[in-house]
């Protein structure tokens, strides 16, 4: 039966549980996907995009046109051409236009047309594409592709603190939603790198940004996740290197269509002077010798059965094993996962809390009520240590900073 409606490109769209029930398609015309362009999205690292460049970009089953002009910002238009429909991505920008490789058509960064070469009398004031705002933060390009104006960017000021500053973006071949799903114990299996490890107990409450989930080890330690809404993890993770000391992780699991997403990750390593010059020279030397580029070669080879991935971390040093573990686990839930079949326990807590506030949040954009406005805090920042002064590790001991 259905329950309420929406409109989708001039069309009403009826909706029924099932719709918000479903977390893993994420077209303009799901619920879920209504509810991801509500919010900014990251769309691609700020490097990837160099000066008078454009590039083709897929997000939430959705094409678009990325480029940077000539006075350095970054413009997201459609994917076409309103002329004959050409991929509008392999013209050629001009200063901070971009000009149609078939008839030379040329957009402006707002989306008007501002030529028409080919005609005698031009007809620029009928024609217009759609442009989308975008901004840069944080190493990356932030987008807003839903209806209205765009609310304000979320900032997070806890990186942009002292320290050094990373940014990475990977695929991984699965649905965005069960890399999602936070999974404190998984750590204890997937990443236990030839060692029995201990097996936490959690706990987890809905918060002011998301869910928290608290995972306790024996010992007594103690560490908070954060899942921030509506698609973001924050959590401190060990030295990845005796030089880079702990470091918060910020990353959001954005769908490039229902069966991949990306991952953009803004790290803040807390070290400076000559520690953070020995990590980033250790850094260069790993990324020069595979690193982070063989993980899903690797994961696709496990997860067929020609790779015995449990031992790479020992074996293969200069390959990110965490990387590979990970997409064992999320790809071997099947492209996109059956969560029907699903037997979930008291330890999958934040997975439980996380599926009702997403049911929840989706019914109520189906039935146009308000939606939770969800705000971080102090209070939601992740965490490790039994006692407050071990939450946030600090600098490494250096002289002045950077």
């Amino acid at each position: 039966m259905a329950i309420a409606s929406g409109h989708t490109n001039g069309q009403t769209r009826k909706y029924t549980r099932s719709d918000w029930m479903d977390f893993s398609h994420t077209g303009p015309e799901t619920l879920c996907g209504r509810y991801l362009r509500t919010f900014w999205q990251p769309i691609c690292r700020a490097q990837d995009i160099p000066l008078g460049e454009a590039k083709p970009l897929r997000i939430m089953n959705q094409d678009f046109t990325l480029y940077r002009g000539a006075a350095g910002e970054v413009h997201l238009l459609d994917f076409r051409c309103a002329h004959k429909g050409t991929q509008l991505s392999v013209g050629w920008v001009e200063g901070d236009t971009i000009r149609c490789l078939y008839h030379g058509w040329v957009y402006a960064p707002d989306g008007r047309c501002l030529e028409q070469p080919a005609e005698t009398k031009p007809f620029c004031e009928k024609i217009r594409i759609r442009s989308y705002a975008v901004r840069e933060y944080l190493g990356l390009v932030f987008a807003y592709l839903g209806e209205g104006a765009p609310p304000p960017l979320p900032q997070f000021p806890e990186q942009e603190e002292e320290g050094v500053d990373e940014t990475v973006a990977y695929p991984r071949a699965c649905n965005w939603f069960q890399d999602f799903e936070p999974e404190p114990v998984h750590v204890s299996f997937v990443h236990r790198k030839g060692r029995v490890r201990p097996v936490p107990v959690v706990t987890g409450e809905e918060t002011e940004w998301g869910v928290v989930t608290h995972a306790q080890y024996p010992d007594g330690t103690v560490q908070a996740v954060q899942l921030g809404m509506p698609n973001i993890h924050h959590v401190m993770s060990p030295p990845r290197t005796p030089e880079s000391g702990w470091r918060d992780n910020l990353l959001w699991k954005v769908p490039v269509d229902d069966e991949n997403h990306m991952t953009f990750q803004s790290n803040l390593f807390r070290i400076t002077g000559d520690a953070a010059r020995r990590y980033d020279e250790s850094r260069q030397a790993w990324l020069a010798e595979g690193g982070q580029d063989w993980s899903q070669e690797l994961s696709e080879l496990a997860l067929a059965g020609k790779l015995d991935f449990k031992n790479l971390w020992k074996e293969r040093p200069e390959i990110n094993a965490t990387r590979v573990e990970d997409d064992v686990a999320y790809i071997g839930q099947g492209v996109i996962a059956n969560r029907s079949t699903d037997h979930l326990g008291p330890s999958d807590v934040g997975t439980t809390l996380l599926r009702r506030i997403y049911a929840r949040e989706l019914r109520a954009l189906a039935e146009g009520k308000p939606l939770t406005q969800w705000v971080s805090s102090e209070r939601t920042r992740p965490t490790l240590g039994v006692a407050c002064e071990m939450n946030r590790p600090r600098y490494v001991a250096e002289s002045p900073s950077r």
